[in-house]
């Protein structure tokens, strides 16, 4: 290729989405670019992604592990395409001994105490090793502009990903929520020519001035270039000394049943990635103690939206005093309007927001650290027949509360789920998970993963002050699509401070519940099914949905144009695995990246694996380390597959 040719392809490659070309140089596709018919001011238009089917038992294989038959076709704007066939790369499966950047190697997903000691698995005799996590959850994908790591050949990026939990022992026994959450920052090199993403260097970041992490589920990379990561299902402190994983938790963490404080777990920390590709962790204890599946932070660094993954969950956003900087702030919860539908032609319901309060993050740790529940609040799970308690729902159960005088500001950060209900907030939503937002159109997307229970009149948990009433539920699940806008005032008259606060909400699509088909299926399968998590790129265009389903005999990871309306089945995970760890980042040095990981492959569900399950479990455990390992990884694209076309 002529050197000036190779410059303009560049230039005209610089508005394209470009996923990493696996084990190829770009000059092919340089060639293509730079063709003598192409029209030297064409610029990016569109890309969409092409549907694949949904893999089944005729070819066991494809269910059974990461399986991509989709094609991205980019459209440039003088109307020529470029098609790019999808693929999947891991960085490890979990349980692989990887570099650690000393010449040394560590354990993928290893779990260690508060000092930083390997957690061992000693339940079967003989077998001692230490304890992996078959559940990598939330991915961060970033660059450094000062990044400076030994023995990099192309340029280094982070990824920073966090293990949500390992599903049980070597004995068979759950492990759900006992062990204190690993967060990783991988240090990958990235070959200039190609894109690609090879693991040099991983590291542990040391959590133990956060307490140790629980549950650590979805995450999002923050305007500023840090990993918002999350805490999910907090510990109830009311009932905390009947729970067993909970105690669990505190022996595995600290030696010690006892010494693990409820009050500090539910919240948000964040991860700071440092050139050297080490990591810190702050924990910012005044985001609201929720089930925090994940937060997005809005174009203006102050805004978080979260998501609250929950029966008797609710909408709730955070206003910080200062750009990039969660310290501090104020706390709301959404009132829902009358309107509330999950049909997507309805117009949807208004929204309006209750203060809960103000606080920082220090004057909220430092409550946490010597109060209990009955210092903030009454808590009773039976009627105690005293009118100066109210009856509010929470978890699904019914609970009659009384709030202490003057702890108020506590109860907002320590006992948020219960204050929001008793503030008149709408704490009437099922499981809402991933959040994410459409900058350009001021929308912000939420995932329902299912819609049963609070949601659904005479449901569990179900009342009618949150504003949701369904006539039955849809297991399934749907996305829902919220109006941002500024100049708002909440309840009590107050002025907003911020232009992305949402007003409106409606359905963006719902899945579809069905008699089970000829696979187990029972929610359709060219439909979005239980919808966790979420991501928006601007570029694309797209919104990109990772299920949690357990109504899917395999998930998916899907497409969604927001112009075209197109639903596009882009992946399908292993058969009984979630898809998580979803990130779409526009651009790091001229590439565009898909990341995407797995958890718990082969989890077996009476009635929805029966069909699949005596075929694809010795594929699975074959594949996945006998059903222990997950794989953590992003999507390329085939170089073969490069074909210009002229419409």
């Amino acid at each position: 290729m002529h050197r000036s040719s190779r410059r303009q392809a560049i230039k005209l490659l610089a508005g394209v989405p470009m996923l990493p070309l696996a084990g190829t140089t770009a000059a092919s596709l340089l060639t293509a670019f730079a063709g003598p018919a192409r029209a030297q001011s064409a610029t990016f238009a569109t890309a969409t992604f092409s549907s694949m089917p949904a893999p089944t038992l005729a070819d066991p294989a494809a269910m059974a592990t990461t399986t991509i038959g989709s094609t991205l076709t980019v459209t440039m704007s003088d109307s020529t395409t470029h098609q790019f066939k999808l693929a999947y790369q891991p960085f490890f499966i979990t349980g692989d001994m990887v570099p650690d950047g000393k010449g040394g190697t560590i354990l993928a997903g290893g779990y260690v105490d508060i000092d930083n000691k390997p957690i061992i698995d000693k339940s079967v005799a003989s077998k001692e090793r230490q304890i992996f996590s078959d559940g990598p959850d939330g991915t961060s994908l970033l660059a450094l502009p000062d990044a400076a790591v030994p023995g990099i050949k192309g340029k280094p990026v982070f990824a920073v990903v966090q293990f949500e939990y390992t599903s049980g022992d070597q004995s068979g026994a759950r492990t759900y929520g006992t062990l204190p959450s690993p967060i990783a920052v991988l240090t990958l090199d990235q070959d200039q020519s190609t894109g690609k993403l090879t693991l040099a260097k991983y590291h542990n970041v040391d959590t133990s001035k956060a307490h140790g992490l629980w549950i650590t589920c979805g995450a999002s990379l923050s305007p500023w270039n840090t990993h918002l990561s999350s805490e999910e299902y907090e510990p109830d402190a009311a009932s905390i000394a009947g729970n067993k994983i909970f105690k669990q938790f505190s022996r595995n963490l600290y030696g010690d049943e006892t010494k693990a404080n409820p009050y500090h777990y539910g919240h948000l920390p964040e991860i700071t990635v440092h050139p050297d590709g080490t990591g810190t962790v702050v924990k910012h204890y005044c985001l609201g103690r929720i089930s925090h599946e994940l937060v997005q932070v809005m174009p203006d660094s102050r805004t978080v939206l979260m998501g609250d993954d929950a029966t008797n969950s609710g909408l709730f956003m955070f206003i910080a005093d200062r750009p990039k900087d969660l310290s501090a702030g104020t706390l709301y919860v959404a009132r829902l309007g009358e309107g509330f539908s999950i049909d997507p032609a309805a117009p949807g319901a208004a929204l309006t927001w209750v203060k809960l309060g103000h606080a920082t993050s220090a004057e909220i740790e430092k409550r946490a650290d010597t109060l209990k529940t009955p210092d903030i609040m009454a808590v009773s799970m039976t009627d105690p027949n005293d009118p100066s308690y109210t009856k509010i729902f929470a978890n699904g159960e019914a609970n009659w509360v009384k709030l202490n005088a003057g702890m108020e500001k506590a109860a907002a950060f320590l006992e948020t789920h219960r204050y929001a209900y008793l503030a008149g907030g709408s704490m009437g939503f099922s499981k809402m998970e991933g959040t994410t937002v459409n900058a350009k159109d001021k929308i912000a997307y939420s995932a329902l993963q299912n819609m049963v229970d609070s949601m659904v009149k005479t449901g569990k948990g179900w009342n009618a002050a949150s504003g949701v009433a369904l006539d039955k539920p849809l297991v399934a699940g749907g996305i829902l699509a919220h109006n941002l806008a500024g100049g708002q005032k909440d309840t009590s008259g107050a002025a907003i401070d911020s232009e992305w606060v949402p007003v409106k909400t409606r359905m963006l699509m719902v899945g579809e519940d069905i008699p089970p088909d000829a696979l187990g299926n029972i929610a359709a399968v060219d439909r979005v099914a239980n919808p966790d998590n979420l991501k928006f790129s601007e570029k694309m265009r797209t919104l990109f949905i990772g299920e949690d389903s357990g109504t899917h005999v395999n998930n998916f990871l899907w497409a969604y144009n927001v112009d075209t309306k197109e639903l596009s089945r882009v992946m399908s995970l292993p058969s009984g695995a979630e898809s998580t760890g979803l990130h779409a980042v526009d651009e790091i040095n001229g590439w565009t990246y898909i990341m995407s990981n797995f958890q718990h492959s082969g989890d077996w569900q009476k009635g929805l694996h029966d069909k699949v399950k005596l075929t694809l479990d010795p594929l699975v455990r074959a594949n996945y380390r006998d059903r222990f390992g997950a794989a953590v990884g992003y999507i390329t694209a085939e170089p073969t597959s490069i074909k210009i076309s002229q419409s």
